[in-house]
């Protein structure tokens, strides 16, 4: 045998027992990969579930603590300490690590929902859930970006189906498992269920998952965090009063408006100065970045109005039981989870993902278009129908919007680029649900007014339960059943229309590669403190 052929077998026997032992090591690799992945949808089940099973206990709870003209605010000090916080938690992530910011919001979180279970009146409710909203703002942001760091984007689309899942589980759990725990249990555990669920969360987080931790030099830009505050908590009040507790253009809504606006204005300025901005201007520079958020907020505006006027519409005029009402949801969910699962692998296998969101894109706006041609005979399997066409669509774009979100990014603004996405997401839906909500209160009140039959309930038809229309007269009830049809068509047709944006935007996306690895520590990284040089996230080996 010659000198180069021996050489030649040599270099092959050393490469069959790298792969050996890269086998070896990616067995223990990839369960831990897996645990990590279970407490981190823990941790976003927490987030998704808490407003379902409260949402089913709060009749309940205004029975016991009162203040039921205060009820509006257990939902809204939740949603604007979350949307406020959101931004904040995704750059204290980049500044000083994500894991141990992550399990602060954790912490948080349970703290605040500890409070609300001991909760003696309304406004200490209220004062409390603005404390675990706050924890809240960490968790999706938290999960989002820790999912960005540990896996690199090209590997990352196999996972969509996991939190497609927990949404599902969310959406259809929630209220089933809130009716079920006020009934038995008393209203109390409808927060204190997340003390156990929490506590794995946290157990497995900080057992398992190794982030490198960093140093930085540079200041917290409490100027930037308190005027985006501002603006986020104005836009949201707005959004949120106008058309229900003040008229669109009174004092007070226009008020907020013009303070939503300065503040954005001021925050912009401040954060071409910020020497550590909270919310980097330079990451609305990527253009895929800046239109994939324009989706985010065009989803969110759709999304969450069709998840809050369909089962209005099929427990008022289809007659289903407000118990099941998670339930009535399932067509939608079972073909997002499906299709997510679907595109998430095909995105895995080929890297491309552009088709995603502009076929999301179309099907959204179909579906929303179906569900605008619903009226007073229109069975529950027609809708079932119109409701998988939404869902398909939504499922193609829910977790894509995250991904390029993420990819469209440096590895450094991670952590701003998972939150800013989240965000766009929650304001938009803050606008869907409150827009659509004046839409169909307006149409409806219309409705109910043209009718003779109905004109004397116009007051109490926006607010009339299953059991009381089962007790109207015949003449009223069908009044208000077309009225509500009428409504609901409206918000569905304004949502189709809306949704044709976000079908625009994408297609103007750049499909730019996806990162197929993570970023790994040079090797003059090698004997530097921890929190110097760029570091790989590792994983414990042993579980």
């Amino acid at each position: 045998m010659s000198q180069t052929e021996a050489t030649a077998e040599e270099a092959g026997k050393a490469q069959k027992a790298q792969k050996a032992t890269d086998a070896e090591k990616a067995g223990p690799r990839q369960r831990s990969v897996r645990v990590v992945m279970f407490g981190l949808m823990t941790a976003l089940l927490l987030a998704m579930l808490d407003n379902m099973i409260v949402g089913t206990a709060m009749p309940t709870i205004v029975g016991e603590l009162g203040g039921l003209n205060h009820l509006s605010w257990v939902v809204t000090a939740y949603t604007l300490a979350t949307a406020a916080s959101t931004p904040i938690w995704g750059k204290l992530g980049d500044m000083y690590g994500r894991k141990g910011i992550f399990l602060t919001s954790i912490v948080l979180f349970l703290f605040g929902s500890a409070l609300s279970g001991m909760s003696q009146s309304m406004d200490q409710l209220i004062s409390f859930r603005a404390v675990q909203g706050l924890g809240a703002g960490g968790l999706m942001v938290g999960v989002m970006a820790i999912i960005g760091e540990l896996i690199p984007p090209r590997e990352r689309g196999k996972y969509q189906g996991l939190m497609a899942g927990v949404m599902a589980v969310a959406m259809i759990g929630g209220p089933l498992v809130g009716g079920s725990i006020t009934d038995n249990w008393g209203w109390r555990w409808s927060f204190y269920i997340n003390l156990p669920i929490g506590v794995i969360a946290l157990a497995m987080v900080t057992i398992v998952l190794h982030l490198p931790k960093k140093r930085v030099q540079g200041r917290i830009d409490y100027l930037g965090a308190a005027l985006l505050t501002v603006a986020i908590t104005s836009l949201v009040l707005l959004t949120t009063w106008g058309g229900t507790q003040y008229a669109w253009g009174s004092a007070q809504i226009i008020g907020l408006l013009v303070l939503g606006l300065a503040a954005l204005a001021a925050f912009l300025w401040a954060e071409t100065r910020a020497a550590e901005p909270v919310l980097p201007l330079r990451i609305f520079r990527s253009a895929n970045f800046s239109l994939i958020s324009l989706v985010a907020f065009i989803v969110g505006f759709t999304m969450f109005g069709a998840m809050t006027f369909l089962p209005l519409f099929q427990q008022t005029v289809q007659g289903a039981s407000a118990t099941n009402s998670g339930l009535l949801l399932l067509p939608l969910l079972l073909a997002m989870l499906v299709v997510s699962m679907v595109a998430g692998r095909i995105t895995t296998s080929t890297g491309k993902y552009k088709i995603f969101p502009l076929v999301g894109g179309a099907l959204m706006t179909v579906g929303l278009f179906l569900l605008s041609t619903m009226d007073v005979h229109t069975s529950r399997f027609t809708s079932g129908l119109y409701m998988a066409v939404l869902g398909a669509g939504m499922g193609f774009i829910m977790q894509i919007t995250m991904l390029i979100a993420q990819n469209s990014v440096e590895m450094k603004d991670i952590g701003v680029g998972s939150s800013s996405s989240t965000l766009f997401r929650t304001i938009g839906g803050s606008f869907g649900v409150s827009l659509f909500g004046a839409l169909f209160s307006h149409q409806v009140t219309h409705g109910m007014s043209a009718s003779a039959a109905g004109a004397s309930a116009t007051k109490a038809g926006a607010q009339l339960d299953p059991a009381t229309i089962a007790k109207l007269p015949a003449a009223v009830k069908d009044a208000y059943f077309h009225a509500v049809a009428d409504g609901t068509h409206t918000v569905f047709l304004w949502g189709a229309i809306i949704s044709v944006i976000g079908f625009a935007a994408a297609w103007f996306i750049t499909e730019t590669p996806l990162r197929s690895a993570a970023p790994k520590a040079a090797d003059a990284d090698a004997g530097k403190g921890e929190g110097e040089g760029e570091q790989a996230p590792v994983l414990a080996d042993a579980i």
